[in-house]
């Protein structure tokens, strides 16, 4: 069984803007739990589209109960491919975006695409489309409201981050978020704990050759 959500968005903005921006969501103070983002793939095509692959990292704390069932390095992190292709012709953008850790557990599948929108060509509209299923045999159901309560929450944020950057690109100048100051911070803390850790595990190394 496979729940199954949809909804539209709509973006103030035009449809240039929004391309633009679409390159630059990350990092806004909505989306502080993205801390990666990787071209893997990128082409045009010969009626000019462009087609991208990149991977993104973020932080996926999962409840305390489902956290027995995912091996403890893969509890609070996750890895999620995204597929755009750009259509300057048609002026669409149409993306496809799916988690590869934890997909036994549970699979989240979105599908989004951004036109022009029919009422006011200034303006940029969203369908989105996403399908969450799990395998896991007695809590699947469990599983799957709990991913499509969360995806409802991301899609909130998400319109707020993508406006946030789209005011930018348009040179305005959002106001200073209280969570942008913690998301700088919690970067900079990030930062240095991996340092700490490289430290860390390097003297272990040297400790087994000793």
């Amino acid at each position: 069984m496979v729940k199954y959500f949809c909804c539209a968005g709509l973006l103030k903005s035009t449809w240039d803007q929004v391309c633009v921006a679409f390159w630059q969501r990350y990092p806004n103070p909505y989306s502080n739990h993205v801390l990666t983002e990787d071209i893997i793939f990128r082409e045009v095509t010969p009626n000019n589209c462009l087609i991208s692959r990149r991977l993104l990292t973020k932080t996926s704390r999962a409840p305390h109960w489902m956290e027995r069932y995912l091996p403890k390095h893969m509890a609070s992190s996750a890895y999620v491919i995204e597929d755009s292709i750009v259509d300057p012709q048609k002026r669409t953008i149409t993306t496809l975006t799916w988690n590869i850790s934890h997909a036994r557990l549970m699979s989240v599948e979105e599908r989004c695409e951004y036109r022009i929108n029919s009422e006011n060509c200034n303006w940029t509209e969203i369908n989105r489309e996403a399908w969450i299923s799990s395998t896991v045999y007695g809590l699947s159901r469990a599983i799957q409201e709990f991913g499509l309560a969360r995806f409802k929450t991301s899609v909130a944020k998400t319109m707020k981050g993508f406006e946030y950057v789209l005011a930018k690109v348009q040179g305005e100048t959002p106001s200073r978020t209280l969570a942008e100051t913690a998301t700088e911070r919690a970067r900079e803390t990030a930062l240095a704990a991996k340092e700490k850790a490289k430290d860390l595990a390097s003297h272990a190394q040297k400790k087994q050759y000793v």
